[in-house]
């Protein structure tokens, strides 16, 4: 079992993260589906749903919204939302997506570069390109990579629910490296993430390779423009050519 298979599907990944902004993420949405363009009751796939933050408030802007996550946890949890216009499914996004042809795929909130090999990562970008529609929208946002390197906090200490995370960060080989340690109900656990540290460019290449063109690239969840040195994400818009 890979990382992200174990630690997404437990509850402590949900803990620790529970503080998310969910208004930034709503306000980022609207200004994303504005720029987009897309039309009313558009088809969207959120690739790497996690508990459907994303996906719940996509659906209720008018937009018909298919989520997959790879953790059967995450999607049994998503169900409660289902109507008839929104739709949860277990789904590893290296394998081609078993859908109708959507308007636009959106994979958010660095929901990419956890694979080991380039094979991995463009199995993604080919999942994504069978499944839209020709000038169908493609949304990777990533991290900035450079950003990361020049701004990493190597250690913190928050605590959760009662739960005190001990969290170390540190670049190695390209990837960034989080592990994170804690204590429940008198047992040790550790846990690490691992993201590889793509840039820009070697994003684009993947997204040329199978037939998408860079249409707008932004630096963070205001839509501002990216700039490589202060950025802090990689928001990358590719419309299938």
């Amino acid at each position: 079992m890979q990382w992200f298979e174990e630690w997404f599907d437990t509850p402590y990944y949900h803990i620790l993260y529970s503080d998310r902004d969910y208004k930034e993420a709503e306000d980022f949405l609207n200004l994303l589906t504005d720029n987009l363009q897309l039309s009313e009751n558009a088809k969207i796939i959120d690739l790497a749903c996690g508990r459907g933050r994303h996906a719940i408030y996509l659906n209720k802007l008018g937009f018909e919204v298919l989520g997959l996550d790879l953790s059967a946890h995450n999607i049994s949890f998503d169900k409660q939302f289902e109507n008839e216009s929104l739709k949860f499914r277990v789904h590893d996004m290296r394998q081609p997506i078993e859908s109708d042809p959507a308007d636009a795929v959106f994979n958010l909130f660095t929901s990419f570069g956890y694979f080991e090999t380039e094979a991995e990562d463009k199995s993604v970008f080919r999942s994504v390109a069978n499944v839209l529609k020709d000038k169908g929208c493609f949304v990777l946002d990533f991290l900035n990579a450079e950003y990361v390197k020049k701004n990493l906090i190597e250690t913190t200490v928050t605590e959760k629910q009662n739960i005190v995370f001990h969290i170390k960060k540190h670049v190695e080989d390209e990837y960034i490296l989080k592990e994170i340690d804690f204590q429940d109900q008198g047992k040790n656990y550790h846990f690490f993430e691992k993201v590889k540290l793509t840039r820009p460019e070697k994003i684009v290449q993947y997204a040329d390779e199978f037939g998408f063109e860079l249409v707008q690239r932004w630096g963070d969840y205001e839509l501002n423009d990216f700039d490589e040195k202060s950025s802090p994400r990689c928001i990358n818009w590719f419309k299938k050519k």
